[in-house]
């Protein structure tokens, strides 16, 4: 695949994914594609040598992975590790609000967003719907209202001249988005839910809406802009541009063990059943294995790279940065360093990853938090704790993480994707200690 196939298909990857569900339901296309059988948890499985499988849960979550020909034991597993969430606005569930004649939806901010963006955007609106039908039975569908409803306008300056210099925002009060004007009071959100089930899925015989979990997305599509075409400009880069990236590397043939593990809930902290913090990785690579003794052999000889976005220098915020350590865009692949644990790098993970950039003819960066600020962190630390495997932090580095809009370069991707096809290729992750 070139760089301007890879490209393509990305910006059309973030086009149909505005929520972790439909993400995951776009890798769940590909991998099935691919020859990738879809297992089931409840199911007992029977695996092949040479064969590639995946796994979700909650719908947000997936597990994907292949077989080697040889033994697990003898050549352990090659893991990567990305998360599906992003940070957004998330519609109640009492959510109808009628002021002056307009509805709006109160919203709930999900993760660390940066809500500024979010301001004078065309919203659209996607999710997770769950129903009863006609026949009395319970089911649930994805929705995805596909172009702008909604938005929700600034405050005039005229009306506050100091929104420039003070303005600070009540994430209750300033930002539920204008839906449409109506007088009518009794308005029901779940009608309107209802009339969308229908419209997208009219086999469903939906016939009343019980719940769903919604968020607002910008309704702009994914670009490659720039003068000369350097950047990518998105929602959701962070993170769905590493599990992109992932996707396509374990599509590659390969005859070693390879697990893509994309979980849910990370901005939150990855506390559920579908988060890293939770017992889906290690309750699949346990079905693998005999038992906890072959699980700890296994593990010994693995790794996992935990790829989430890097923060690239800013032009105008570079004192933001230690200035040894201000990855650029386009300059290649990020390794993540702290000293604390934010970051599960260690020495030999990070040597590793320099070699395998060497031997792609990629470049390779380095970022370490100021000392004197506050440091992020990934599902790296949290898989490491979990599983006990050596890992490795890195990421494509990105300007407005966290924004309604976030920008990486648009050579960085494609480099990282080299880099990981050869990290799934590799028969050893040991490094000789003498």
């Amino acid at each position: 695949m070139d760089i301007e196939t890879f490209n393509c298909d990305l910006l059309e990857f973030l086009a149909a994914s505005p929520t972790p569900f439909h993400a995951v339901q776009q890798m769940e296309i590909r991998l099935s594609q691919a020859g990738f059988v879809v297992l089931r948890e409840a199911d007992d499985w029977t695996l092949h040598a040479g064969g590639r499988y995946c796994v979700i849960r909650n719908s947000s979550s997936i597990v994907a992975f292949t077989l080697g020909e040889k033994s697990i034991l003898d050549q352990g597993l090659r893991m990567v590790g990305a998360h599906t969430d992003s940070p957004c606005l998330k519609v109640k569930p009492q959510p109808e609000l009628f002021k002056k004649g307009y509805f709006q939806l109160g919203v709930e901010v999900y993760g660390g967003a940066l809500l500024n963006p979010w301001f004078d955007r065309d919203l659209s609106l996607a999710g997770r719907v769950s129903f009863r039908d006609t026949s009395g039975n319970i089911g649930s569908v994805l929705i995805d209202f596909k172009r702008a409803i909604a938005t929700i306008p600034s405050l005039a300056i005229h009306l506050d001249r100091e929104a420039n210099s003070a303005r600070s925002i009540n994430a209750q009060t300033d930002i539920p988005p204008v839906v449409m004007q109506t007088n009518d009071k009794q308005t029901s959100f779940r009608e309107l839910l209802l009339a969308q089930i229908r419209q997208e899925h009219p086999s469903c015989e939906a016939c009343k809406v019980l719940d769903y979990e919604l968020s607002f997305y910008d309704a702009q599509p994914a670009a490659i802009i720039g003068l000369h075409n350097e950047f990518i400009a998105s929602a959701r880069l962070d993170n769905l541009l590493s599990c992109y990236i992932g996707l396509q590397a374990i599509l590659a043939d390969s005859t070693e063990y390879r697990v893509l593990v994309c979980n849910d809930h990370e901005e939150i902290g990855s506390q559920s059943a579908a988060g890293a913090q939770g017992p889906m990785l290690r309750s699949v690579i346990s079905r693998l294995l005999a038992n906890e003794k072959e699980f700890t052999r296994t593990i010994d000889r693995s790794m996992m790279i935990s790829v989430d976005n890097a923060h690239g220098v800013h032009p105008n915020f570079s004192d933001r940065h230690d200035a040894n350590h201000g990855p650029l865009l386009n300059g290649g692949p990020v390794i993540k360093i702290n000293a604390n644990q934010r970051y599960a790098t260690n020495s030999e993970t990070s040597s590793l990853f320099r070699h395998w950039c060497e031997s792609a003819d990629e470049p390779v960066q380095a970022f370490v938090v100021r000392t004197d600020m506050g440091c992020g962190s990934t599902i790296g630390p949290i898989t490491a704790s979990e599983i006990g495997v050596q890992t490795l932090d890195i990421g494509v580095p990105t300007f407005a993480m966290h924004s309604i809009r976030e920008l990486a370069g648009s050579s960085d991707a494609y480099s990282l994707y080299k880099v990981l096809e050869m990290f799934y290729r590799t028969e050893d992750v040991a490094v000789d200690r003498h």
